[in-house]
């Protein structure tokens, strides 16, 4: 993956909303345009241009069936961003570390 794909791919992972559709997609993937926007608090219109985004940066594929337009998570980039990024910070120290804040934080309460 280029750098510039990767650039695109942090950028349109970067805003909440777009995060929420590919959780969508995530449970459920598949979904027409109408689907995505149900019980969203989001006019049509923005979810069609953060689909656009979340296309361009790779992230969702579309499928035509018929008159309806599925989209689908591609979770290939995500996963190339882990194994580029997080990987080589050793996810055991990083598991160790979230157990320990976890664990703080928990006591606060």
């Amino acid at each position: 993956m280029l750098c510039m794909d990767l650039d695109e791919v942090f950028k349109a992972l970067a805003d909440a909303s777009r995060r929420s559709l590919l959780d969508r997609l995530h449970a459920s993937n598949g979904q027409t345009l109408n689907e995505l926007c149900g019980g969203l608090a989001m006019t049509r219109q923005a979810v069609t241009k953060h689909l656009a985004i979340l296309e361009a940066a790779n992230l969702v594929t579309t499928f035509r069936k018929g008159r309806e337009k599925l989209h689908y998570l591609n979770p290939v980039p995500i996963h190339q961003i882990g194994e580029r990024w997080i990987r080589k910070f050793e996810r055991g120290k990083l598991t160790a570390l979230s157990e320990l804040k976890r664990q703080l934080e928990k006591r606060d309460e």
